[in-house]
């Protein structure tokens, strides 16, 4: 992980895109917060691994203990969720990100639908259907061009294949509620199944709920969310007891 700026402590959690490319947007805010840029496993200088929710839990865990604001992106949200529940205590905020909890939308078709696909490049990777891949990866955010693809995402696939399917992710969400963390959950408006799922987290954790668009999946990027995000992150400061 890597340190940048002054003030509270930020801790960002990226999901299948390299950390600076997740939170190039918000850097400006080192000038309010520390910004903990977490490497999850597989992303250098980082160890060697797959995508794998439970462990992204165990490697989170420890940085928990200064009770950082948690901004948490796509994939990334399913271990920063799970070790929020653990330890709901040290979790100043919790702003998620377009995560792939699938299970939250039960029987609907889109949501099943979207899952199919993420399925299939973790357990295909390159091996997938073109036109699978291609839609994937625009979903996912990244700039698909015709042809070939391109090294870097190429590389990417390769990073997921056979990680941890997320559909089997289930933190506890009762006890964050429950524990009364301040959370906001944001989406692009790119996504009706990305959405639904958005629209079904909220709920869960009583969280605020923002749709910001012009970004795609890179919420963090689309207009006006940095100022969205600093107000969730003013209103959630409190002297720790």
């Amino acid at each position: 992980m890597t340190h940048e700026g002054h003030g509270p402590e930020l801790l960002l959690v990226h999901g299948g895109a390299s950390p600076r490319t997740t939170w190039e947007a918000l850097r400006s805010l080192a000038a309010q917060y520390t910004l903990v840029l977490v490497h999850r496993r597989g992303y250098p200088p980082s160890p060697p691994g797959r995508h794998d929710f439970e462990q992204d839990a165990l490697d989170l865990a420890p940085l928990f203990e200064s009770r950082p604001h948690v901004l948490a992106h796509s994939y990334g949200v399913l271990g920063a969720l799970i070790a929020a529940t653990a330890r709901p205590g040290s979790v100043r905020s919790l702003t998620l990100i377009e995560p792939p909890l699938f299970y939250l939308a039960p029987d609907d078709p889109v949501v099943e639908s979207l899952e199919r696909m993420a399925n299939t490049v973790l357990t295909s990777g390159l091996r997938a259907e073109p036109r699978v891949l291609r839609e994937f990866l625009a979903l996912a955010g990244a700039d698909v061009p015709d042809g070939p693809l391109p090294a870097k995402l190429a590389h990417s696939i390769r990073r997921a294949h056979h990680g941890a399917r997320p559909g089997s992710a289930r933190p506890s969400l009762q006890t964050l509620r429950n524990a009364g963390v301040p959370s906001l959950v944001a989406s692009g408006g790119h996504s009706d199944a990305l959405e639904r799922i958005c629209d079904a987290l909220a709920r869960e954790l009583c969280a605020e709920r923002v749709v910001l668009s012009g970004a795609g999946h890179f919420v963090q990027s689309a207009p006006g969310f940095a100022e969205r995000f600093t107000q969730h992150l003013a209103s959630a400061e409190q002297p720790i007891a």
